[in-house]
């Protein structure tokens, strides 16, 4: 199924995308819910990010093409830091360049999106604890990133979040090919099968540090290529079987 939160006629509702169409859902995607017959043109809502996630996990370094690309070595253990929740933004929501920096980049991701509070979780069992997978762009200061040499103020600036366009919660994450465009032109193709540290490797070593809550998002790592954006760009991120998360740089 695809998940997905969106505004109709200024209310936010839930719902599901089947064959071009809203069904609108009752109840909480991380609890239980029903999906109705009550059916939305999609055309007529405004998307907005699937999850409102407590904390983002993000991983550094976790393709091995990229880590080629780079001339770093595989790390022996995943690298995390956390992006606040006040940095996500939804499908067709603009990124905002900060005055004070002078590179702002792209990096297409998957997102694993947490469905039950996940604490000591073990790789074998970390399907149970997995709502679904939707696309993720983790938007950095590269510039602050290289100055700082810790990543909080380059990961954290208001709208370097975007998430969408929807949650996909049937999809086996191992093998999906993900790309990202600027301005039409692409920038970055691999698949999720040159990750170091596959989804649920990360879901155990994560949650051995810190327990994770329904709606949070694991942003699992990107490919090469990652570059610069400018204001006026677009910059669409893709994973197969998901979908296209497309957003405007200001």
């Amino acid at each position: 199924m695809k998940l997905l939160r969106y505004s109709y006629k200024d209310k936010i509702e839930k719902g599901i995308l089947e064959k071009g169409v809203i069904k609108r859902v009752k109840g909480d995607f991380f609890t239980s819910f029903e999906i109705t017959e009550e059916e939305v043109d999609p055309d007529s809502v405004k998307l907005l990010s699937p999850t409102m996630p407590t904390k983002i996990v993000a991983v550094g370094l976790n393709y091995v093409d990229h880590a080629k690309e780079l001339k770093m070595e595989i790390p022996k253990n995943p690298i995390i830091f956390i992006k606040p929740a006040s940095t996500v933004v939804g499908p067709e929501d603009p990124i905002i360049y900060p005055e004070t920096s002078n590179q702002v980049d792209y990096e297409a991701e998957l997102g694993i999106v947490i469905g039950g509070r996940a604490k000591n979780v073990q790789k074998d069992e970390a399907e149970d604890y997995i709502l679904g997978y939707t696309v993720f762009n983790d938007v950095t200061a590269r510039d602050l990133q290289r100055k700082d040499t810790q990543w909080t103020r380059a990961k954290s600036y208001d709208t370097f979040a975007p998430i969408g366009p929807v949650i996909e919660t049937n999809i086996n994450p191992l093998d999906l090919p993900i790309s990202l465009k600027l301005n039409g032109v692409t920038k970055q193709n691999s698949s999720t099968k040159n990750m170091i540290f596959n989804c649920y490797e990360l879901l155990e070593f994560i949650s051995e540090i810190m327990p994770l809550e329904p709606g949070d998002v694991i942003a699992t790592g990107t490919p090469p290529g990652v570059g610069p954006m400018n204001r006026g760009d677009t910059v669409e991120a893709k994973i197969e079987g998901i979908g296209v998360l497309k957003n405007y740089l200001i």
